[in-house]
């Protein structure tokens, strides 16, 4: 059967329908949005943490000299907010004037707004939109329709659109350029999985879709396209959303196969990463310390958060009919339930001396070097979240969650800085979509082979 891929009229332009997902820290750079963008679709760069070039060409490192969070949380927003401008940029020399190219940007990264009203008003003419996810924008459409620039929330569900519009975007709905659906159970990064669905029974994209498009069409929004992502590998497989009355105007956005081209920024290492996964070696958990679930690839980080999140044993204030044992570690007392003693002194001698006190009055158990690791990054925060359970820190006038900090959680900023500037794969937090093992049965990629990203969105086009 032939397989044919109109385009599809964006912003006055004709684009395909074809959009680049949005990957921070620093790994949606121009160096891949700007060739998407030529290659006639939408291109996407991350507005978290960007990387900024000096007079040379040359990567600015982001060093932080600030006193405390606060000092911190203002650099980080200046590291963003330069390291944008340069990407958007370079993108746009790079796209020669074709495509689109959109920001990316995670709600819940601290300082999110300033960022954005920084970005927008220094790069007018070149961003055609801003994607934002990782929460509730309800300010985005407003923000997004003083410079111009379309906007596109990502959601999980009709119900949240139908909120978003009748608190916010009804009054900006003439720049609403999309809506983007985002598989919470398939999708890398962060995901917007709610309390009440099962993560481990993945429910099925067409009908939510059919239903964000039957609430679209009450609010006056048959014509906006809805953004189909994660899940989406080839288009063969998604033909019956294609030009489907139902489901009106459709585009599609892909966030994995874009990390493996010769332009993506990632390393070499992460590159054979995914060259070798196999089914089921992308997990998705709640370690995150912004409290979502997210996917992420399988490997020694992710391990230990497993195992120090299951060394961990709920203990009482004061000895009651439930916590009747005391356990006494470095000195200090606690009152355990008795089943959980021997657990305890288990840990211990396999040198997991240490405990840490979590939110939840539980302790989980660590080696001191472990211990000392965690203090010091929550220490070092700069605050990249609005709140950040890790480290307690919330951008409000306090600066706090007024939480005790959470060991069994992570400094997101630290790992993503560091696996997106040639760190190591297996010691860092390494997101993709739960389609990442397809690239060792894709014959598209036989022995090895990386496209360039003109080869594939070509290859996406055809279908393939």
């Amino acid at each position: 059967m032939s397989f044919s891929l109109d385009s599809i009229r964006v912003g006055g332009k004709e684009v395909l329908p074809l959009i680049e997902g949005g990957k921070g820290v620093a790994i949606s750079t121009a160096d891949s949005s700007g060739p998407w963008a030529a290659a006639g679709g939408i291109g996407t760069i991350s507005a978290v943490m960007a990387d900024s070039y000096d007079a040379d060409g040359n990567k600015i490192p982001h060093d932080y000299f600030g006193k405390n969070r606060r000092e911190r949380h203002e650099e980080m927003i200046q590291y963003s907010i330069q390291g944008t401008i340069d990407q958007i940029k370079k993108a746009w020399e790079l796209s020669g004037g074709k495509g689109h190219i959109n920001i990316n940007m995670l709600w819940e990264l601290g300082g999110a707004q300033k960022i954005l009203h920084g970005v927008l008003e220094k790069t007018k003419g070149m961003v055609h939109g801003v994607t934002c996810g990782a929460g509730m924008p309800f300010k985005l459409g407003e923000l997004s329709a003083k410079y111009g620039a379309h906007y596109y929330p990502i959601i999980s569900s009709g119900r949240a659109f139908r909120l978003l519009w009748a608190r916010a975007y009804k009054n900006f709905g003439d720049l609403l350029g999309g809506v983007v659906y985002e598989d919470p159970w398939r999708a890398g990064g962060h995901n917007g999985l709610s309390n009440a669905e099962d993560p481990n029974e993945p429910g099925d994209p067409y009908p939510r879709v059919l239903e964000l498009r039957q609430i679209m069409r009450k609010l006056g929004l048959d014509n906006v396209p809805i953004i189909m992502a994660g899940g989406v590998w080839n288009l063969k497989e998604w033909k019956d959303w294609i030009d489907n009355k139902e489901l009106g105007p459709v585009m599609f956005q892909f966030g994995t196969r874009p990390l493996l081209t010769k332009e993506s920024p990632i390393s070499d290492r992460w590159k054979q990463k995914l060259l070798s996964l196999k089914p089921g070696d992308v997990l998705l958990q709640t370690f995150s310390p912004t409290g979502f679930f997210s996917s992420a690839v399988k490997n020694s980080f992710l391990g230990e958060l497993v195992d120090r999140s299951d060394r961990q044993v709920t203990f009482g204030p004061k000895p009651d009919e439930e916590f009747n044992t005391e356990l006494t570690i470095q000195r200090k007392k606690y009152f355990v339930r008795g089943e959980d003693v021997e657990k305890a002194k288990a840990w211990i001698a396999d040198g997991y001396d240490t405990v840490m006190k979590t939110p939840d009055n539980s302790l989980i158990f660590v080696t001191n070097d472990k211990a000392s690791e965690i203090r010091q990054d929550q220490t070092d925060c700069v605050g990249c979240l609005s709140q950040c359970r890790f480290s307690s820190w919330a951008d409000n006038e306090k600066n706090s969650t007024g939480r005790l900090a959470d060991p069994r959680s992570f400094c997101i900023q630290k790992t993503l800085e560091d696996v997106a500037h040639d760190g190591s794969v297996e010691k860092n937090l390494v997101f993709a979509g739960h389609n990442a093992f397809r690239f060792a049965e894709d014959p598209f990629y036989s022995n090895g082979f990386i496209p360039t990203v003109k080869q594939l969105v070509h290859r996406i086009v055809e279908g393939d």
